[in-house]
């Protein structure tokens, strides 16, 4: 029997997401489980004896990589430095490496160290690498094909392999891609512009096989933009909600979209009747010229903060993305951004810096102009920091690069102001209209309860956040007692955003230092080339 071996990198510790401090509080160790490498689990053969590793919360042992015949690793660009040193150190055992995953597909060039490249769709390319292993005759590379994958053939992920109990949330996937065309958006590249989508049927057997084995509580929907097909996805939360309701709601949700999404209200109800609680949706900047300069036009002529407000009616907190250093960009414009998370009470604003990743329209018009800096681009992978809330600008800037580092820093320290982030707090619990359907069992309640305690003592009793922690869960206790569970929730992330923050003020500190010392190039004429410059 083969024995193989799946590898998750782990992730930078001061990522935005990465708030293993939070989960803690809860007795978990990371907050969502590797759902792509249980996907590539379900394509191997089945009889072979499969082993998933999620570097992020277990520990990676000499045996496990002793007993196994193969070793597949996959992940994304903020884990390559991680990924890359996995593939010396499994070398280093005289085991074979297959990788693959969106970084792996996007630069294969930096992964050629790898015994075999699978890149692409597991779907497509993973089967052919088998049927090739099984005959001794593994290629070097599998490409994918120009078409992509019917995701209705996609299987049952191997959710048996996860341990529950150390994530937050765990993940299922409806649709890949996005009809949209951000300039700086690499989903587009890797999955194309016309959403695909899996079926009701096989949602329902996802979540049934979630729901078999025990788990109860958040499901992640990961889709990159989950309502890019707004009808058919109508047609599954129906589904979805017919199936949950005898089985008294096992699960909230949580996903991303696009802000149309405030333009439907059939569909908001259907989120409100499963319980989404939380939506993922890239706001990017509050300038609509800036805006149309990067190809986000759904985000153009709208009234933002309408459709924010709308989407708390229907008891669902929206998490914000925002980027500095678009072209077009002033420092007025960029500082505008405080504006709208304040207004939008936005709570969660992972607010970063503009990074141009490979393959991406962005990318090939900056190589173009001769504006990438490769090099640049190369220091930021060796460092392992390939993360927009602490690296980013790898190309010349369209204004001066300590201004938009300036202003970055800026923005950090004011969106997570102690009293800031609190406010914004207060206000979003006051508007949200909560009507949560999951109902935690006793363990839950407790797990939550000791949660409280643990909150209160780091936030309640904090010098800096005691008085506004108090006064928020009174006004809401009294006036919005539905929201009261959401506030904490919220609040408690401030217990990671608070540190995170620091972090990127120290890390932009040392690059303003850096480019005193060894300024950078800035744009001269698009026709130069940047050796000459």
């Amino acid at each position: 029997m083969e024995k193989a071996l799946l590898i998750y990198p782990e992730f930078s510790p001061n990522g935005f997401w990465n708030y293993k401090s939070v989960c803690r509080l809860v007795g978990k160790k990371y907050p969502a489980s590797p759902l792509g490498l249980a996907t590539v689990a379900a394509l191997l053969p089945q009889e072979w004896d499969i082993n998933l590793i999620d570097m992020n919360t277990t520990p990676l042992l000499e045996e496990n990589i002793e007993e196994a015949d193969l070793i597949f690793i996959g992940g994304m660009i903020s884990q390559q430095k991680k990924f890359l040193e996995l593939i010396d150190y499994i070398h280093d055992f005289g085991k074979k490496v297959v990788v693959g995953g969106p970084d792996p597909t996007s630069q294969p060039d930096i992964y050629q160290k790898a015994d075999y490249l699978v890149l692409g769709e597991a779907e497509q390319t993973l089967p052919l690498f088998i049927e090739d292993y099984k005959k001794g005759t593994p290629q070097k590379i599998y490409l994918p094909p120009e078409k992509k994958p019917d995701m209705t053939k996609s299987p049952i992920p191997r959710y048996d392999l996860i341990n529950f109990k150390s994530y937050m949330m765990i993940g299922v996937q409806i649709t890949r891609g996005c009809p949209f065309n951000c300039e700086f958006c690499d989903i587009i590249e890797l999955f194309g512009r016309i959403p695909r989508m899996k079926t009701s049927e096989q949602i329902i057997k996802e979540l049934n096989t979630l729901f078999n084995l025990g788990y109860r509580g958040h499901i992640d929907f990961v889709d990159d933009n989950f309502i890019g097909n707004k009808k058919k996805v109508k047609i599954i939360l129906r589904d979805i909600l017919a199936w949950s309701k005898p089985r008294k709601h096992p699960f909230y949700f949580s996903t991303e979209a696009s802000i149309n999404l405030a333009d439907d209200d059939e569909l908001l109800d259907l989120m409100r009747a499963l319980d989404f609680r939380y939506v993922f949706i890239g706001l990017e900047t509050a300038d609509e010229e800036v805006l149309k300069a990067t190809q986000k036009y759904q985000n153009t002529k709208r009234k933002i903060v309408d459709d924010l407000n709308k989407i708390y009616g229907y008891g669902i907190i929206v998490n914000a993305g925002l980027i500095t250093g678009f072209d077009k960009e002033t420092s007025a414009k960029a500082r505008s951004i405080i504006d709208l998370v304040k207004v939008g009470k936005i709570s969660f604003a992972m607010a970063g810096l503009l990074f141009a990743l490979p393959n991406t329209q962005l990318a090939r018009r900056l190589i173009k102009t001769n504006r990438y800096l490769e090099e640049s681009n190369i220091q930021l992978q060796s460092q392992g920091c390939v993360d927009q809330t602490s690296a980013g600008l790898n190309f010349i800037t369209d204004r001066p690069k300590e201004e938009i580092i300036e202003d970055y820093k800026y923005i950090i320290e004011q969106l997570y102001d102690p009293r800031e982030y609190f406010d914004r707090n207060l206000d979003l619990a006051l508007s949200l209209r909560v009507k949560p359907k999951y109902k935690p069992g006793f363990k839950k309640i407790m797990q939550n309860a000791v949660a409280f305690v643990r909150v209160v003592f780091r936030l309640g009793m904090n010098s800096k956040t005691g008085f506004l922690f108090w006064r928020n869960f009174f006004k809401v206790l009294f006036r919005r007692p539905s929201s009261l569970e959401s506030l904490i929730n919220v609040e408690a992330m401030y217990i990671h955003f608070g540190k995170q923050s620091k972090y990127i003020i120290k890390i932009m500190n040392q690059k303003l230092r850096h480019l005193k010392e060894t300024p950078e190039p800035t744009i001269l004429t698009e026709s130069v080339p940047l050796s000459a410059i």
